[in-house]
């Protein structure tokens, strides 16, 4: 190829205007991962008012998970055909009636039926968010993007409990919500004010042979034909999986396990989100070199894997416990930019929003089916096995992610076989 064929680069547009696409995308984010513990830290008042048990409290989130992982998968297609902007506010708007069906519910079917339009709010969310930013950030500040898009949603995690808590204590449980759905009005009014950052910019041109492009699709179904998509949805399942058993049961099972104090062990969760969202701004710089993105995740899981083992088997010290989930977070957190670029690397031109949404599904079904194998666990006492499951699950990341490499590399070399003989 003569360098009158090659494919020019470009330029990167100033550092402000990515920035402030990156910023209204992370704080709609923030808002999604918000939405998913607002009910969670009030159960216990939940349980008084409707009289309700934790299995029917914990149904709640399955409801919220199962429809947000069928709505994200359908998501996808009206994210590639009307563009994100619209899909994007619609999901805060929804998130934000949701929080006020919840503050207004007299009943369990009410609240049941508020997860369900929070569940369609929510699942919106990664098809459009992925799309803006593959599409309108430059390349090289995409594994950056995905950092911040990944501290986000941390820090909206974070934020659930420490607000929720406090409103509901101070003034009742209906107030927390009601301040929920003032958080998600807030944010889509701030996106709506600058709506015109949310347009897509042009396509880019395709990229050459040359360049290892993704895969092509042509119909508005082919993607699902490519290996390495199904590969990303597997390896998101047990991500999920993994995430679910940190968040719902692991502090738990660490407290039985070594004698953590009762103070300590609420502490965990928070210290491996904040651990996790450090991790994620050194992913991405890690992640600006897609060729080792598989190797980032491997290293990172393997990291996490190795904690998780030596909290099931090893004399771990009370004291050390919260610091072991900093740990996992940290190692955890810098591979999640590299996981984001799993995904883009696997990703047809023009199929952001059908593919994310399709991969993203899995993290939605893991986290509504975890709790059913690792709560019993839970009530059998196998506390141990809580912690060796969560090990195995993260095993499972590392294959999975050479997986996706090797299937992505198979179907490039059938699709570019290599020439019989060279030219100088």
């Amino acid at each position: 190829m003569t360098a009158a064929t090659l494919p020019s680069t470009p330029p990167a547009p100033p550092l402000r205007q990515d920035a402030g696409t990156i910023g209204l995308v992370g704080i709609a984010h923030l808002v999604s991962h918000f939405s998913q513990l607002v009910l969670a830290p009030l159960f216990p008042w939940l349980k008084t008012e409707f009289g309700l048990n934790y299995t029917q409290l914990g149904a709640l989130l399955t409801v919220f998970f199962v429809v947000s992982s069928a709505v994200q998968t359908a998501a996808g297609f009206v994210v590639d055909r009307h563009g994100p902007r619209p899909v994007l506010l619609g999901g805060l708007g929804l998130l934000g009636l949701a929080a006020l069906g919840y503050a207004t519910a007299g009943s369990y079917a009410m609240l049941a039926a508020s997860a369900v339009v929070a569940g369609i709010g929510n699942g919106v969310f990664h098809p459009a968010d992925y799309t803006l930013l593959n599409r309108n950030v430059h390349a090289s500040r995409l594994g950056h993007a995905y950092s911040a898009h990944g501290i986000t949603g941390t820090l909206g995690w974070a934020l659930a409990p420490a607000l929720m808590v406090p409103v509901a204590i101070a003034f009742g449980w209906r107030a927390a919500m009601g301040t929920a759905a003032a958080v998600a009005f807030g944010v889509l009014a701030l996106l709506w004010w600058q709506r015109g950052r949310l347009v897509l910019a042009d396509a880019p041109p395709p990229a050459a042979a040359a360049g290892a492009p993704a895969p092509a699709a042509e119909g508005a179904f082919d993607f699902l034909r490519i290996p390495a998509v199904w590969m990303c949805f597997a390896f998101f399942f047990f991500y999920a999986v993994a995430l679910s058993v940190v968040q719902s049961f692991a502090p738990g099972a660490a407290q039985a396990l070594h004698d953590v104090p009762l103070a300590w062990v609420a502490a965990c969760l928070s210290i491996y989100m904040v651990c996790s969202a450090a991790g994620m701004v050194g992913g991405g710089f890690l992640a600006r070199d897609p060729a080792r993105c598989e190797r980032i995740v491997a290293g990172g899981m393997g990291l996490a894997a190795c904690i998780a083992l030596w909290m099931a088997l090893g004399p771990v010290p009370g004291w050390a416990v919260p610091l072991l989930f900093g740990a996992m977070g940290l190692v955890s957190g810098s591979a999640s930019p590299s996981r984001d670029m799993l995904v883009k690397r696997s990703t047809p031109a023009n199929a952001s929003g059908r593919v994310f949404g399709v991969v993203y599904s899995g993290l939605d079904i893991g986290q509504a089916l975890a709790p059913l194998l690792f709560g019993r666990l839970m009530d059998l006492h196998q506390h141990r096995a809580i912690w060796i499951g969560l090990a195995a699950v993260q095993g499972v990341l590392i294959v999975s992610a050479f997986r996706v490499q090797r299937v992505r590399r198979t179907v490039r070399r059938a699709d570019n076989p290599a020439p019989l003989a060279s030219s100088r």
